[in-house]
């Protein structure tokens, strides 16, 4: 705030007192007469805030802060946020798409990073809240370790008209996942479709192998993993295998859903030099 004063802007500020109030907080912002709203959090709360202002003329800006900001890694954002207040000073407003999930009888939650059906899904439904509040990321790390020994159950995935057996897909708009490394390498968040990666194996192993391509950028050409570029794909359940979603790190309920690309969806601060790649 006080970066944003000393440069001349007029700043509210609208704390959040519990999860899942940063987006009724948008809305009021918006309301109240704001054009710009900055979201300062980790993934969640940027995921909240952003089901608040989608679809409107305003402005909006992630602060790094809380557990991990994968949007603001992506983007080349500082992890201080008083260091990245001062490069959105000039930032490029820049219209982009966002993710959608559609579940039959529930409200559309927008995303703007990521979607996972299956096993990362699972881990952050499995994840140690008390842990995470201790060790941050670390908490993920040891709630995947727990999937060892495990196998993974299986859904199909019908990617744009092109039907998958799967136990884990990725549906992604950011290279960065976690905030560690990155699984898709293609994908800009200027861009209106996703990039998909299929894991259609479901051995804990065949993930030890799968990690081991990640960090050797050679995923690609493994045996069981498809990777494409695609707008819309329907999750369908196999009977009796119970599968669960996430979107931005938030756990989201179990599949049958539809994810689609919505263009033109939300005026987002971009630095210059990711705006100008």
């Amino acid at each position: 705030m006080e970066v944003f004063r000393a440069a001349g802007r007029v700043v509210t500020l609208y704390p959040t007192q519990a999860a899942g109030q940063a987006g009724d907080l948008t809305r009021q912002a918006i309301q109240d007469g704001c054009n710009l709203v900055l979201a300062a959090g980790g993934d969640g709360t940027i995921n909240e805030a952003i089901n608040g202002i989608a679809g409107t003329d305003a402005v909006f800006g992630a602060l790094p802060a809380g557990t991990a900001n994968v949007l603001a890694n992506e983007v080349g954002l500082p992890n201080r946020p008083d260091h990245a207040a001062k490069f959105l000073l000039d930032a490029v407003p820049t219209r982009i798409a966002l993710g959608a999930l559609d579940v039959p009888g529930l409200a559309r939650r927008h995303f703007a990073l990521m979607a996972g059906i299956g096993l990362d899904a699972r881990i952050v439904r499995e994840l140690d809240l008390k842990l995470k509040a201790k060790v941050g990321k670390l908490a993920y790390w040891h709630a995947g370790l727990r999937q060892m020994g495990r196998s993974l159950e299986r859904f199909h995935a019908e990617v744009d008209g092109k039907l998958f057996e799967a136990s884990f897909v990725l549906v992604t708009r950011v290279r960065n996942y976690g905030g560690d490394f990155e699984i898709a390498k293609q994908i800009r968040i200027t861009d209106d479709d996703f990039e998909v990666v299929i894991f259609e194996r479901h051995a804990w192993y065949d993930y030890l192998r799968a990690i081991g391509a990640v960090l050797t950028n050679s995923l690609y050409n493994t045996k069981g993993v498809t990777v494409c570029r695609a707008r819309t794909l329907r999750l369908l359940p196999v009977p009796n295998q119970p599968v669960f979603m996430q979107a931005d790190g938030e756990e989201l309920g179990p599949i049958p859903a539809t994810i689609s690309v919505v263009p033109d969806s939300l005026t987002l601060l971009l630095p210059k030099r990711y705006a100008g790649r």
